[in-house]
Formats: C-alpha cells, structure tokens, sequence
C-alpha cells in the first residue's frame, strides 16, 4: 500500500536522465542545470566538475534550499571546499554523488516535501553563468 504520491503537485521532478541530456517533467536540458524543488529551471554554466568556480555554487544561494544536491557528472568528483564557501556560510547542506544517483535522490527529497536543490552537471553541455 503506497502512503506518498510519487510526485507533490507543483514539485520540479527529474524524469529521465542519458548521456548529454536531463529531462524536468517533459522539459530537455542539454547543459547542466539547477533544479529547485519548485518554481524555474536554470542553466549552469558547468561542462565540467573541473570548470566550477564559487560563483557557481553562490548562484544558489538565492534559491535558499536546505541541501543541494551535486550531481558531479558520470564519476563522483568532490569540489574543494574553497568553491562551496557560499553553502558552507549560507548553512546549507550539499551532498555530491554522480548525476544519476543525484537526480533519483533529488526526487526523493522533492517528494517528500524537502527544500533541495538538484545541481547536475552534464559533462560536455556549454550555458552561460
């Protein structure tokens, strides 16, 4: 017996995820993206885990979750703490996993009614900052 929707009405959701490209609900991305658990989706300009800079991760604060999400890419790569300053001064919390495993754990936090943020890197994609 299921007790929890699968998703909660005007939640951001992850709905598919291959090489190069990210689905929120029916919307495509082919560049990395931030994914808050309600309201726009947003380009992040990261083709990589080693193009990130502070400025990156500051970009979310004004989204104002309680934990990010860091999908790092095909492999787990941890950014330096010196580039997650922002969070860190900002109290929020940020969990790094590689973007499949960052984008099911990101739904589950939406489901549940969690303030997250999805930061997923989807190696190769060009966006501005």
């Amino acid at each position: 017996m299921k007790f929890q929707p699968d998703q909660l009405a005007g939640t951001n959701a992850v709905t598919r995820i291959e090489p190069g490209r990210l689905w929120v609900g029916t919307q495509p991305w082919t560049t990395s993206v931030l994914v808050p658990w309600q309201g726009d989706v947003h380009e992040w300009a990261a083709g990589s885990a080693a193009e990130l800079t502070e400025a990156h991760f500051a970009r979310i604060v004004a989204l104002a979750p309680a934990v990010v999400i860091f999908g790092s890419g095909a492999r787990i790569r941890f950014p330096a703490p010196a580039l997650i300053r922002p969070l860190i001064e900002a109290r929020i919390g940020v969990e790094t996993m590689d973007t499949g495993a960052a984008a099911r754990t990101y739904n589950v936090l939406a489901a549940e009614g969690r303030t997250v943020v999805g930061a997923f890197i989807l190696e190769g994609s060009t966006a501005s900052l």
